[in-house]
């Protein structure tokens, strides 16, 4: 028997976790109903309270006319008695007490209007000031559920938006390496073709002077052929120029 108490216990207390966590988790949506419903309530108490008011207002209007009855039948018992009628003037007295009863009740149910009136009208008044701040402090909730729902998703991202930063950053870092290094290899390129420049230009003009010989054209070869050919050295003429190279390279 024990045991079965305690397993009615365990599901009474996991069904009362369920149902927090269910709240819990709709507290926002229950909060707004729950304002919902206590706005449906004040109008509703509005609504009592004008019609207490319209009563209060009809039985105000009896009760003038009961106060203008009295004043005419007092009247009539004054002109009765002044012209010596008492009978006539002892059977307006009597409609007369009739309708001042009629008034003391009258009067009795206005005040009780009245009390309710200014009940209705405070309740009213406190009910819509609480729902009034009860709805700031809920956009306020849920300005701050909002921001808060926002820094765990951040806090969630975290891990991966460093590593993928961190990523990021290398290829950056890489990227500059490159352009460095193509920077670099442009540079050369142009002192190299400033430098191919100036010599091209250079080796240009000194074949125009003559100090270096240019490219073989026709003409330059047909100049050669058309040159006569030297006439052939005899034995004392070679053995002169002989002497001479020898003497030329002992002075050099």
């Amino acid at each position: 028997m024990a045991i079965w108490t305690k397993i009615i216990t365990l599901f009474r207390g996991a069904a009362h976790e369920a149902g927090t966590a269910v709240v819990d988790a709709n507290a926002m949506r229950i909060l707004d109903q729950e304002v919902r419903d206590a706005q449906t309530a004040l109008l509703r108490a509005r609504d009592d309270l004008a019609k207490i008011m319209a009563q209060r207002k009809m039985a105000n209007d009896k009760l003038a006319d009961k106060k203008a009855k009295q004043l005419e039948y007092s009247n009539y018992i004054r002109e009765a008695l002044a012209r010596d009628n008492r009978g006539l003037a002892q059977e307006v007295a009597t409609k007369l007490a009739t309708i001042e009863a009629d008034i003391a009740t009258e009067t009795k149910i206005i005040g009780e209007f009245d009390a309710s009136i200014g009940k209705l009208q405070t309740s009213s008044r406190q009910a819509e000031t609480v729902i009034q701040r009860l709805k700031q402090q809920i956009d306020t909730v849920k300005a701050t559920e909002s921001v808060q729902r926002a820094q765990a998703a951040l806090a969630a991202q975290h891990a991966g938006t460093g590593a993928k930063l961190g990523t990021a950053l290398d290829s950056l870092e890489r990227i500059k390496q490159r352009q460095t290094e193509r920077a670099a290899q442009l540079s050369v390129a142009e002192e190299m073709a400033a430098h191919t420049g100036e010599d091209g230009d250079l080796q240009r003009r000194l074949a125009q002077a003559g100090i270096v010989p240019g490219e073989s054209s026709a003409d330059s070869i047909l100049a050669r052929f058309e040159t006569p050919a030297p006439k052939a050295l005899g034995h004392d003429s070679v053995a002169q120029l002989g002497h001479a190279d020898s003497v030329a390279n002992k002075n050099g």
